[in-house]
C-alpha cells in the first residue's frame, strides 16, 4: 500500500518517477527506519509515515524545482536531519547536486552510509552550522524545522546566489516572515493543509 500512495503522490505532483527511483526512495527509508532507534533520528512511528509523511514533503520540494527552476543544478537542504529532504531531492532530481548541511555529526554520518546503502550518488554531505564561516552560493536552498523563519530565514538567504531560490516549509503554519510566495498541498499521510513558501534573493541579497 505505501508503495502504490507513493507512485500516486508522485503523479498527482507531475513527478516522471522511474522505478528504479522508487525503489531509490525505498531504500532510503528502510536505511532510517533500521538505524532510527540506535541513532534517534525520527519520531516516525512506522516506515509508511517515514515514506508517506517526510519522503513525501520532500517530493513536494522537486516538484516545485522541477517545475519552477529547472535550470538549478546546486540545490542544497539546510538543517538535514537524517536527510528526508535532501536524498528525497537528489532521487526525484537526478540531474541536480544536492548538498546536504547539519551540524550533528552522527547524522552526517549516518547519511553517508544511508547514501552508499541506497546507491544515491549525486549527494554530498557537509557537517557545518550554516553561517558559521560558510561560504555557499546555491542555485535553490531548502529548510524544514530550523527554527522561526525571522532567525534562520536571512542564513538560508546568505547561502544562495543572486537570483537563488529559497523554499521552507511551513507545516499548518502560515508563513511568518517576509512576502514570500505561499503554495498549499496535502501529504497522503494525513489531511493537514501544509505550506511550502517561497523567497527569491535579489541582486542586493535580499528576499524579494
Amino acid at each position: 500500500m505505501p508503495h502504490k500512495k507513493l507512485v500516486n503522490f508522485a503523479q498527482t505532483l507531475e513527478l516522471n518517477l522511474t522505478d528504479a527511483q522508487i525503489g531509490l526512495l525505498r531504500a532510503y527509508a528502510r536505511c532510517v527506519w533500521e538505524k532510527k532507534d540506535f541513532l534517534n533520528l525520527t519520531s516516525a512511528q512506522s516506515l509508511e509515515e517515514i515514506l508517506l509523511r517526510h519522503i513525501c514533503d520532500g517530493m513536494v520540494a522537486a516538484a516545485w524545482i522541477a517545475k519552477k527552476h529547472p535550470e538549478a543544478l546546486q540545490v542544497a537542504d539546510a538543517g538535514a536531519g537524517c536527510g528526508y529532504i535532501g536524498m528525497t531531492l537528489a532521487v526525484c532530481l537526478p540531474q541536480v547536486q544536492v548538498t546536504l548541511i547539519e551540524s550533528l555529526e552522527r547524522r552526517c554520518k549516518f547519511m553517508n552510509w544511508a547514501a552508499m546503502q541506497s546507491n544515491i550518488g549525486n549527494v554530498q554531505i557537509k557537517n557545518v552550522r550554516l553561517g558559521q564561516g560558510t561560504h555557499f552560493q546555491f542555485d535553490v536552498l531548502t529548510e524544514r524545522a530550523m527554527g522561526p523563519l525571522v532567525q534562520i530565514g536571512p542564513l538560508c538567504l546568505s547561502a544562495l546566489k543572486p537570483g537563488g531560490i529559497f523554499l521552507a516549509f511551513q507545516g499548518e503554519q502560515a508563513p511568518s516572515w517576509g512576502k514570500g510566495t505561499v503554495e498549499e498541498y496535502t501529504l497522503p499521510w494525513d489531511d493537514k493543509t501544509r505550506h511550502l513558501v517561497s523567497y527569491k534573493k535579489d541582486e542586493n541579497g535580499t528576499r524579494i
